[in-house]
């Protein structure tokens, strides 16, 4: 080799060094950024993992950051000290079942990954306060910094105590349980043959139930989906391969037993137990602005925590999962990207509750009923629904079923798989799942009428596109009335009625539907809601799970409640045809709109509950759809997304209830899954400082 020729070729080398130089030093001075999009979610590019979660706490402060830190002093147990005496009582559930201690022995075993990443998600929400600290409440920045035990504690009262063990802690003062819609698609029954899945849980509207839209990007990990505020991982969520979603399950993992007092203790077996009890000092806001200090004793038995004493009786609460801690299997879920690394995630049965309802670019649909069920040696589901004998160490439970043990399906030969809240028998029709083949006290046996419509809507229909699939997402049929309604006609032939008679022309004219304009959805939600469940001819049943109950039993006696009905809809509005939107309403922010959909008891999909407004005499949504989405896994992800109330809670944002329009129109909204898009469609871009 000549001189000439090696000069080059070491002059190509170092050429070749500097670039190489050139492009890693590009990189490491390119700065994790959120791209938010024209409907305020946040498109995060994150260099790393670790950065991605700093940016979704970022994120979630950017646009709920007052009812962020509001959350988590209440799970820190320490918001009376804030905002007064209205959060003793929430305080106190929290230290009565210990959240903050709990919270600090989970983040002991982190380690790895998962603890770097919950750390990230803490330094995300104290990066943004600290760069803002004039965005936020005043008041609520006396809690800062945020501490990632305030995060678990959190995500534990959400998920333990709001959820699962709801019913049994607030079983006399029972508020409207909270649900959800899902369907998942297969192949065979898609007319595209792609994979397709319905997202559509059902929550409250406002405080600890809201979520938050956004889309996670790093090396390796690109999931688009929603959080519960507070919450650092996407909850519910698909990516380029995969997707899942939620409903809340009949699962039983919550107990409220029932103690017999004696001697200042309880009996246990015969014997008399001594109550363990702890004192709690709380700091409690006055109206004057001075804070007191009060003391709180709690007390617990072998059983658990209790909650409330009545002449010589004690309830106690015994929970499932409380011990969980549940970011290192969503993130892993989120990263998924074949059943067998998202099967493996559910595997490691972190939470304690909620179906999994799923579907892949593979080809595969899926349902769990997931959860921490625990192993009782005796007793159905209706005996472990009702209050429990606590005088009988027994029933006293300490392990879970294991991940085998649990209801699932995977792609049945009816090419789809459901979900409205109903158990696990009826999770596709004809039924498949046998409850025989799992104990008795796993779930029970029935079906309301609205995960009867979500079958009955799809069943006969062999080849469903995606634009069909997302009318059914947003059919406001009542199946009530195509159940009842001809019967309730036959009933007014037989037995005729004035007022009843005039109804019914009003009944014949409607399309048995909930949609803005219906007229007479009002006068049959009167009249349905009237009816005993024993009025019904033919009672639900298993071998008929789709078509019962059905009949009138008493026709004379529904005539007489029909009129009573007509009466009342005339005297409230003035006219028996009052259109549903007239009456029901959406609002949220500065948007009030006419209303569609209605109670899931009505056998409606399009799910939404309301709280009548004494002043102008409408119903405004409180409960319902919350988040939408419609997913076709093809070769390229197709998403529509809606957000009822809009992705953000914090004065100012021009994004609350900003999606109120599109939910009255009954459309959906693209889902900006590629940068460009996200680019095509920019609010704000930042770059996130991360130290």
């Amino acid at each position: 080799m000549n001189f000439k020729t090696h000069f080059h070729l070491r002059k190509i080398q170092w050429l070749f060094i500097i670039l190489l130089f050139t492009s890693f030093n590009l990189k490491a001075q390119k700065k994790t950024e959120i791209i938010w999009d024209n409907y305020g979610v946040p498109h995060v590019y994150a260099n790393n993992e670790e950065e991605m979660y700093y940016a979704l706490g970022w994120a979630q402060m950017q646009n709920h950051a007052n009812l962020l830190l509001k959350l988590y002093a209440q799970a820190r147990g320490c918001a009376a000290e804030y905002w007064g005496e209205d959060y003793i009582q929430s305080d106190s559930r929290i230290h009565l079942f210990n959240l903050p201690d709990s919270a600090k022995a989970k983040y002991k075993n982190y380690s790895g990954a998962d603890k770097q990443y919950l750390d990230a998600f803490v330094a995300g929400i104290n990066g943004y306060a600290k760069a803002y600290p004039n965005k936020i409440d005043p008041v609520a920045t006396k809690l800062l910094p945020i501490l990632v035990t305030d995060v678990l504690a959190h995500s534990t009262r959400v998920i333990c105590l709001e959820f699962l063990a709801k019913e049994d802690i607030a079983s006399s003062m029972r508020q409207l349980a909270s649900g959800s819609n899902s369907y998942a698609i297969g192949p065979s029954k898609s007319a595209s043959k792609n994979p397709m899945l319905v997202v559509n849980p059902h929550l409250p509207w406002s405080d600890l139930f809201l979520f938050f839209e956004s889309q996670l990007t790093a090396p390796g990990f690109n999931t688009y989906g929603v959080s519960l505020v507070g919450f650092p991982y996407i909850i519910i969520g698909f990516n380029e391969h995969l997707g899942w979603t939620h409903t809340v399950n009949t699962i039983d993992a919550s107990d409220r037993y029932e103690l017999s007092l004696q001697d200042n203790g309880y009996l246990l077996d015969g014997k008399i137990e001594p109550f363990q009890k702890k004192t709690v000092t709380l700091k409690v806001l006055q109206k004057d602005g001075n804070v007191k200090q009060q003391d709180i004793v709690l007390t617990y038995s072998n059983h658990g925590p209790i909650i409330g004493e009545k002449a010589n009786k004690a309830y106690a609460i015994r929970i499932a999962g409380l011990e969980n801690a549940m970011l290192g299997q969503y993130h892993k879920m989120g990263k998924g990207k074949n059943l067998n690394e998202f099967e493996n995630a559910l595997k490691m049965m972190q939470n304690p509750m909620f179906n999994v309802i799923y579907a892949d670019k593979g080809g595969n649909i899926f349902y769990l009923f997931n959860g921490n069920v625990p192993k009782r040696t005796e007793g159905d589901w209706a005996f472990w629904n009702g209050t429990v004998d606590g005088t009988q160490s027994k029933y006293i439970w300490n392990k879970y079923h294991n991940y085998a043990d649990l209801p699932k399906l995977l792609n049945p030969n009816t090419g789809f798989l459901q979900n409205a809240n109903d158990p696990p028998w009826t999770s596709t029709y004809p039924t498949v799942l046998e409850p025989k083949n799992f104990p008795t006290y796993m779930a029970p046996q029935s079906m309301q009428l609205r995960p009867q419509r979500a079958v009955n809507l799809i069943k006969g229909d062999s080849s469903i596109t995606f634009d069909e699939l997302i009318a059914y997402k947003m059919n406001t049929g009542m199946e009530a009335a195509d159940r009842f309604l001809d019967d309730l006609f036959e009933a007014v032939k037989l037995y005729p009625d004035t007022v009843a008679t005039k109804a019914t022309l009003v009944l014949k004219q409607w399309d048995k539907a909930t949609n803005v304009d219906s007229r007479g959805a009002v006068l049959f939600a009167k009249w349905f809601d009237k009816l005993n469940t024993n009025m019904y001819a033919v009672p639900w049943s298993l071998e008929h799970p789709v078509s019962s109950p059905d009949g009138l039993n008493n026709p004379k006696q529904a005539v007489e409640l029909l009129a009573k009905a007509a009466t009342e809809v005339e005297q409230i509005y003035g006219s028996l045809d009052v259109a549903w939107g007239d009456v029901y309403r959406f609002k949220a922010g500065e948007y009030d709109f006419p209303s569609n959909g209605g109670p899931g008891n009505y056998g409606i999909f399009r799910t939404m509950n309301y709280q009548t407004n004494k002043k102008d005499n409408k119903n405004y949504t409180y409960h319902g759809d919350s988040y939408v989405a419609v997913v076709e896994f093809g070769k390229k992800i197709n998403a529509q997304v809606l957000l009822s109330y809009g992705n953000a809670t914090q004065p100012g944002s021009k994004h609350i209830g900003d999606q109120i329009p599109l939910l009255s129109a009954k459309k959906l909204r693209t889902a900006f899954l590629t940068k460009k898009d996200v680019l095509l469609n920019m609010e704000e871009r930042m770059k996130l400082n991360i130290k």
